[in-house]
């Protein structure tokens, strides 16, 4: 019985280990992801259909306008300059989006370090996290909220707002260390791999 109690122990503080080490190194991977990224981020009033079918209606309008503007943009620093010197035609943008559709909602545009939780985009999941982002808060900015990767430039890839194409593959490939990238394409098969062991529980 003592043999069978010192082993469950160890077997306790083995699975401890491994999940510390699993956390330092998704905290690790998320610092480096994000030390390199640029986040969009819009946020709807609330959750009602009508307030959701807005926010994608704004998404749509400041995703035209930022596609062009962004247009060449090579570094991270640029793309933050860019977009920060936009902000008011940004807002402006999604005023005339809100207006258009018969509400009188506030809106707030920004870039900020901004919380996130973990989140898979196309093929790709995202270490929850603080991250740089361009946010636009619509009215009260309670309701689901939309995101994608701004830089580099997979927001407007074919207008699709997915990663879905070999392209959007290489530009993410391209910013990031190769170390990173490599963990971040395990890191999803990883936590898969714990999400379904959870299931024989």
């Amino acid at each position: 019985m003592k043999k069978m109690i010192q082993m469950f122990w160890y077997g306790v503080m083995g699975c401890s280990l491994i999940f510390g080490a699993f956390c330092y190194r998704t905290h690790r991977l998320q610092e480096g992801i994000a030390e390199r990224i640029l986040r969009f981020h819009v946020l709807a009033n609330s959750d009602s259909k009508a307030d959701q079918e807005l926010k994608l209606k704004v998404r749509d309008r400041i995703g035209a306008y930022l596609g062009e503007a962004l247009d060449g943009v090579t570094d991270l620093k640029e793309c933050e300059e860019v977009v920060t010197g936009h902000l008011e035609e940004i807002t402006g943008f999604a005023e005339e989006v809100i207006a258009e559709e018969g509400y009188d909602y506030e809106v707030e545009a920004t870039v900020q370090d901004a919380d996130f939780p973990e989140k898979t985009y196309g093929s790709y999941t995202f270490p929850g996290g603080t991250y740089r982002a361009l946010r636009v808060v619509i009215g009260d900015g309670a309701g689901k909220n939309w995101w994608c990767v701004m830089y580099p430039n997979l927001c407007f890839a074919n207008s699709a707002y997915e990663i879905a194409d070999e392209d959007s593959d290489e530009k993410l490939r391209r910013t990031l260390t190769k170390e990173d990238y490599d963990e971040m394409m395990a890191e999803g098969k990883i936590r898969v791999g714990f999400k379904y062991l959870g299931l024989f529980r």
